[in-house]
């Protein structure tokens, strides 16, 4: 099953906003949310909360991709969320997702006992490839038991 259907299969929110993984690995996720009336704003873009969802799904897409074989030892949960929109958007966005550290350093936390936090930082852009909104998720892998 790839990122994108375990996604759409665990994570309704996702399912619902009929989000599109695009490409998913360790080294970074793309994740489009296509322009659906019923989840406009006020001003006929994608609303502020289906936005913060597109970026939230693209972080934990690339988290299962870069951490997905450690799932059996530590659950992965975000910690915190910062979204700042930038411009406009209209239409179709997508959220690309790239991890803030390398996923050596923090699996070598999880080997020495510890609960590693790592940043994952995110673009969203309109078609037109102006970026409309960044986003930073802190996750972390929380040890089994």
């Amino acid at each position: 099953m790839s990122i994108g259907e375990m996604f759409a299969a665990t994570v309704p929110m996702a399912r619902t906003l009929n989000l599109e993984f695009l490409e998913t690995s360790p080294e970074r996720a793309v994740v489009s949310l296509p322009d659906q009336g019923e989840y406009h704003n006020h001003v006929g873009g994608p609303h502020a909360g289906a936005m913060f969802t597109l970026g939230e799904s693209a972080s934990g897409a690339i988290v299962l991709a870069a951490f997905g074989d450690q799932l059996s030892r530590a659950v992965p949960l975000a910690v915190s969320a910062e979204i700042t929109y930038k411009k406009l958007a209209m239409g179709a966005v997508t959220a690309t997702a790239t991890l803030g550290r390398p996923a050596t350093e923090v699996v070598a936390q999880l080997d020495a006992g510890e609960r590693p936090e790592f940043p994952v930082t995110i673009a969203i852009q309109r078609a037109d490839g102006a970026v409309t909104g960044e986003m930073t998720v802190v996750w972390t892998l929380r040890p089994n038991g």
